[in-house]
């Protein structure tokens, strides 16, 4: 069973993998925030008590994302095991979603992969990201472009930068990863379970290698 965590930078590629992933070894991906949301949304016991402190403009706590990641990991989707999205982002996270997993479920994570990729290509690849205003499509000025330069191919709406993908935004999440993810590394790595993959490749020879890694 597959169990496992993806590190790496924020534009590392985790989400493009993890989608190919997921397809071809029939698990699923767990987005702490997509969980949050809905929980929210549907009104369960954690969710109001993640909205309260949603309102007051405060960070949800640890303990009740565990208890919704806990929660989440029971359904039966779950069953042929799972890729967290988005947790943990630090050390005691890491630390209570493994008690977690052991006291509650009876399982541990089986992998932790962290994609390698340095400063400079991350701000290359985000900052030249670009999304129609209208029909969302995405595009990259230099790996993606459009026909016409700030047209969308498909509805030819604006294409518009977001505040997500330009430089000031881009180097402050990369210095939050820094500063707290990036110490995982040396968790799991204690822990025997992390693999590193250069992230710099090809999307197909990152797959090649992660799924090397999980077969």
């Amino acid at each position: 069973m597959i169990n496992m965590v993806f590190l790496g930078p924020p534009g590392a590629g985790k989400g493009t993998q993890s989608e190919q992933i997921t397809k071809d070894f029939d698990i699923v991906q767990v987005s702490t925030g997509d969980i949050l949301r809905l929980s929210v949304k549907e009104g369960t016991d954690l969710g109001k008590l993640a909205k309260e402190y949603m309102d007051k403009g405060e960070l949800v706590p640890d303990d009740v994302i565990i208890g919704l990641v806990r929660d989440r990991l029971q359904e039966k989707d779950c069953a042929n095991g799972f890729i967290l999205d988005g947790f943990p982002r630090t050390i005691p996270q890491a630390e209570a979603l493994d008690e977690m997993l052991e006291r509650d479920l009876n399982i541990s994570l089986s992998h932790v992969i962290s994609l390698e990729v340095n400063d400079d290509t991350i701000v290359e690849r985000l900052t030249g990201r670009r999304v129609c205003e209208n029909c969302k499509k995405g595009y990259h000025i230099t790996f993606d472009p459009p026909k016409t330069d700030n047209i969308c191919d498909n509805c030819g709406g604006r294409l518009i930068h977001r505040d997500d993908d330009k430089k000031e935004t881009i180097m402050k999440r990369l210095q939050v990863y820094h500063n707290q993810t990036e110490k995982l590394k040396k968790y799991y790595s204690d822990k025997d379970i992390l693999q590193t993959v250069d992230g710099e490749k090809t999307p197909e020879n990152v797959y090649k290698e992660i799924v090397r890694i999980l077969s």
